[in-house]
């Protein structure tokens, strides 16, 4: 199980849930922010901070297209080479460390809701 922002997050500059986050494991791009699924505990504390509802968990995405293509370019955000970047971001071991990315996946930097 693991934790995944969706659609509503898109342009959203609230920041909730990287405050309750005990381990860092939420990344912010340029519109959106991404929750690292291998560094990320299941504590579930993100989920209801969130004011715009965009958090849930990847296991209900299943039978739900705009869910489950926001769990693929979760996984995109950290194992492909987002642009600018010459490699995948990876597992950093918390946002903290490396800040904002301040880019997006394609997906997201294309998104039009």
């Amino acid at each position: 199980m693991s934790y995944v922002i969706g659609a509503n997050c898109i342009d959203v500059t609230d920041r909730a849930c990287l405050d309750v986050c005990p381990v860092d494991c939420i990344y912010v791009g340029e519109r959106k922010s991404y929750i690292n699924a291998n560094e990320c505990i299941d504590c579930g504390a993100c989920e209801p901070e969130c004011p715009v509802d965009a958090i849930f968990v990847d296991r209900n995405a299943r039978g739900d297209a705009e869910k489950t293509v926001f769990v693929g370019d979760s996984i995109a955000f950290f194992t492909e080479s987002l642009p600018g970047r010459d490699a995948p971001l990876g597992d950093p071991g918390g946002a903290g460390s490396v800040g904002d990315l301040g880019v997006d996946t394609e997906f997201v930097t294309a998104y039009q809701a």
